[in-house]
């Protein structure tokens, strides 16, 4: 049921309850599917977004383009393992175009950042090269704007 997951995809905060109200279903019936769907592994997880620069907390953010020479019978997805798998690595993606892999990463600092492309995702055998780009500011991330004044799609402020 695709209406119950983009309920909890927007606000998963929400109770069995009212998403029962919002569907017009069962309070079981919605606890079972959300079950289901956590078996299953459509459900993967559920997380708070946070405004990190809103806090005392110093990190930076980067996104690294990898080349990468995929591997006979395993495509890309070897290298990708061995990339997800560094703790420092919040999402990874399969790309088209110019280069193969964007692996998004945060760090303390620049320096440290720079160590990780240099030590860790260089080092891997079919990586072919590397360009890092820090990100300076974010503006909406996961359909969450950040830091500004709402403003609708003409740009209106609310």
């Amino acid at each position: 049921m695709t209406d119950l997951l983009k309920i909890l995809e927007n606000d998963a905060r929400l109770s069995p309850e009212t998403i029962a109200l919002m569907l017009d279903k069962e309070v079981g019936d919605i606890k079972k599917m959300i079950d289901e769907y956590e078996r299953e592994g459509v459900i993967l997880g559920y997380r708070t977004e946070i405004d990190w620069d809103k806090t005392d907390r110093e990190y930076v953010s980067a996104m690294i383009e990898l080349k990468i020479t995929p591997q006979r019978d395993r495509g890309y997805d070897h290298v990708a393992q061995k990339i997800y798998n560094y703790p420092e690595v919040e999402s990874l993606y399969l790309m088209s175009g110019s280069f193969d892999l964007a692996v998004f990463i945060k760090g303390k600092t620049m320096r440290e950042v720079a160590f990780f492309v240099a030590e860790k995702l260089a080092t891997i055998e079919d990586v072919i090269s590397t360009s890092t780009h820090f990100v300076l500011r974010k503006y909406k991330d996961n359909n969450i704007v950040y830091g500004s004044v709402p403003v609708d799609e003409r740009g209106n402020e609310f």
